[in-house]
């Protein structure tokens, strides 16, 4: 199996196992309906290790563009293989969605509130506030690769990794998913969405395309300096990249900051009048 295929299966898995799980949670009729947030946070995690156990021999298991870039900014992966492995990852992701449509079909028409629906596929913010939803989604994914590079100066026994990394979801979802519903992955995000978007789902209402563009910036950036921050500080070996990501990562949030304060001027002005 090619390396491109090994990241579309991997990801179709992640996506399959990770929106069952909000799905599970979140339709109506479901026996899981309502068993909350720790639920989606485990299912989210053990989705991670699963798709790693299944396709990390082959191609290393990326599934996440945020991680492909990091590793190529590192000089671990090649550039070249950047485009390859992010189509692949974001159609697989797309395959994973689509999975999910089908496991619970009659479900959607049974759930009425279209932000619950789009919630299976897509993440959203707990706050409107998109200064700290990009900030968020920065965090999360930072801490996420940083830590992802550090398992690599430790032993576990052998076939023990994938799950460390589950493990790794899990704390970022518990710790800082109450916010955003934390992406933490392009892919994870856009597939889905496009799928909601794309198929025919009863009373699915919109996809929110004003919100998408925060969980592809906010990870790219966040994890692409994760994996700089590792090189400089652990490993002592600083690149001009390191000071240009922190620059475009400034500059995001210079600019993140001016329209919040605009947006909620906005929202206020449009209340009161």
């Amino acid at each position: 199996m090619s390396p491109y295929a090994a990241e579309f299966i991997g990801t179709m898995i992640l996506i399959a196992l990770g929106g069952g799980v909000c799905a599970g949670v979140s339709l109506k009729k479901s026996f899981a309906h309502g068993s909350g947030w720790i639920v989606i946070g485990l299912g989210w995690g053990l989705a991670v290790a699963v798709a790693v156990y299944a396709v990390g021999q082959i191609s290393g298991a990326h599934l996440n563009p945020a991680v492909t870039l990091a590793l190529a900014f590192q000089g671990a992966f090649s550039w070249r293989d950047v485009p390859g492995y992010i189509v692949a990852q974001l159609l697989g992701a797309m395959a994973g969605a689509v999975i999910v449509v089908l496991h619970y079909l009659p479900h959607w028409k049974e759930t009425e509130d279209t932000a619950t629906k789009l919630s299976v596929f897509a993440t959203g913010p707990a706050m409107d506030h998109p200064f700290a939803n990009v900030l968020s989604e920065m965090i999360g994914t930072f801490i996420f690769v940083l830590a992802l590079q550090s398992f690599g100066a430790n032993s576990f026994a052998e076939g023990l990794n994938p799950l460390i990394v589950g493990f790794l979801v899990v704390s970022i979802g518990l710790s800082f998913g109450g916010t955003t519903g934390y992406a933490i992955n392009p892919a994870r995000d856009l597939g889905p969405r496009l799928v909601h978007w794309l198929l025919p789902i009863p009373g699915k209402g919109t996809s929110n395309w004003k919100y998408a563009w925060v969980p592809i910036v906010g990870p790219l950036l966040g994890g692409s300096f994760g994996g700089l921050f590792y090189q400089t500080v652990f490993k002592g070996n600083m690149t001009l990249a390191f000071w240009i990501v922190l620059g475009m990562i400034v500059v995001v949030l210079m600019l993140t900051f001016r329209f919040s304060r605009t947006y909620k001027s906005d929202k206020a002005h449009k209340m009161t009048a």
